[in-house]
Order: C-alpha cells, then sequence, then structure tokens
C-alpha cells in the first residue's frame, strides 16, 4: 500500500443548527483513486470544502502530507498541493483556453511585482515556462482546440477539460474533482474514465465525488458513501455494491428488496 497522503478524522462541520458534516473519518493513499458518494445532502461537497479550506470544520482534522491544515486558507492548502474542480465550472469566459490554464499557474511563477511591471528578464522567463507548461497539460487532457480562442466558444465537454488541465498546472499531489461527468455524453465520459486512470498513473491521488455509479464503479480502487453527513460504508468497488446500508441509503430498505436494480447497482 502507498503512503497515507490525506488524512480525515472526525470531521465536522455545521451550519446553525444542521450538521452537514458528523465525525467523517477516511484516508486517501497516493495515487489513489477514490470516490466520494452518497445521496443529494449527505454531505460530500460541504467535505471537500472543509479539506480544501473553503469551510472551516467545527471539529475534527485534516491533515495532509503529514501536516495538520485543518481551517487553513485556500491558497495556502493549494500551495501544498491540493488542487480541485468545482461541481459548476469556474473558467474565466473572456479568456483564451490558455490563459486559462496559465492562471492557475500563479501560485508557481516566481516573479514579483517590479518584475511584472518593469517586464525583468525573470518575468519574460516565467511566463515562456508558463506557456509551454500549459500547452503540456492541454496535450495531457486530449484538447485539440484553438488555444487561442475565447472559452466561452468552447463545448461544454472541451470546457471541462481546460479545467482539469487548470488543476493539473498546479502539480498537485491530489486532485479533488467535483461531479467532473456532470452534463458530458457518452464519448465524453470515456474520455474522463481515461484521464483519471493516467493522472493517479502519475502519483497524484485523484478524489471525485460523482453521482454516475457506472463510472465510480469503473474507475474507483475505494469508494467511501455518506449519508446525512455520516460515513456508512468504505470499500472496494465489490463490497460497496453488496453494501446493505448503501442500498438502503439510496433507495430505501422496502424498494432495495424488491428486486429492482439500483442506482449503485448499475
Amino acid at each position: 500500500m502507498s503512503k497515507v497522503l490525506l488524512d480525515v478524522r472526525n470531521l465536522a462541520v455545521s451550519f446553525g443548527g444542521v450538521r452537514a458534516v458528523d465525525g467523517l473519518t477516511f484516508s486517501v493513499h497516493e495515487g489513489e483513486v477514490l470516490s466520494v458518494i452518497g445521496p443529494n445532502g449527505a454531505g460530500k461537497t460541504s467535505a471537500f470544502n472543509c479539506v480544501t479550506g473553503f469551510y472551516k470544520p467545527s471539529a475534527g482534522a485534516v491533515t495532509f502530507d503529514g501536516a495538520d491544515i485543518t481551517g487553513g486558507r485556500p491558497a495556502v492548502i493549494a500551495a501544498r498541493g491540493v488542487a480541485r474542480t468545482f461541481q459548476n465550472l469556474r473558467l474565466f469566459g473572456d479568456l483564451t483556453v490558455l490563459d486559462n490554464v496559465r492562471a492557475g499557474m500563479h501560485v508557481r511563477i516566481k516573479q514579483n511585482f517590479l518584475d511584472a511591471m518593469l517586464h525583468t528578464p525573470r518575468y519574460w522567463r516565467g511566463e515562456d515556462a508558463a506557456t509551454d507548461e500549459a500547452h503540456k497539460w492541454l496535450d495531457f487532457v486530449g484538447t485539440d482546440r484553438d488555444r487561442t480562442a475565447r472559452i466561452r466558444n468552447l463545448p461544454y465537454g472541451e470546457q471541462r477539460r481546460v479545467e482539469i488541465a487548470r488543476a493539473l498546472a498546479r502539480e498537485p499531489r491530489m486532485l479533488l474533482l467535483d461531479e467532473p461527468a456532470a452534463g458530458l455524453n457518452h464519448g465524453e465520459k470515456a474520455h474522463l474514465l481515461d484521464l483519471m486512470r493516467r493522472i493517479a498513473g502519475l502519483g497524484i491521488a485523484v478524489v471525485l465525488i460523482e453521482h454516475d455509479m457506472g463510472l465510480v464503479m469503473e474507475v474507483s480502487e475505494r469508494i467511501v458513501v455518506l449519508s446525512h453527513g455520516r460515513e456508512i460504508a468504505d470499500g472496494t468497488p465489490a463490497e460497496i455494491r453488496s453494501d446493505p446500508a448503501v442500498i438502503d441509503a439510496y433507495l430505501g430498505a422496502e424498494e432495495a428488496g424488491s428486486g429492482r436494480t439500483t442506482e449503485v447497482e448499475r
């Protein structure tokens, strides 16, 4: 088993009287593909937001590569090697494909204010390096569109690839994907499946929230299932597929015993 990269222990976050995440514990290993699934409102995105610093947990601890990042600022956590995409695309519509990816590298470019103002040699070296890196990751995700085109003019599936390329351009050690298959057609989902495997092949841990159970079962090495903010299962796809608690959380005990194929079993 590879090294534990992310360790979440007894994580909790509340909004008013609502406990969105309640005592969540799980870990992620280097190069592992792990899915976090559960019904709508189960606390999946809230857990992601706690890990990446967008929410401050009310209890528990988040450790990344041995360092406590609990409640840290998003920029600091990103600089440690945690990148993410969002459920809704967060690209800069008026920027080009290339510049959207370059924008993800600001934490890595070694420039200061004077370099940018005076266009020093260090500024141009940084710009050239960022451009080369952006092309590399666009090639990696399989984007063959005009890279000088505005991102808003690309089809939705292509925009998803650019968003992932921008996240990879940060050179993360862990990539969190929030419903990356939403809105994709069959061919685009097949490409995404291959892409996630290739990302993991680089040694980058991939953690995804996803409702497409066919994709989840095919790509995941391990699956964590949430319901009402609590973890109800953690295991391999085969173990999760047959877990009565998981089936019950999706459909209810009465329907689970009816013989109908559940969302988890598809």
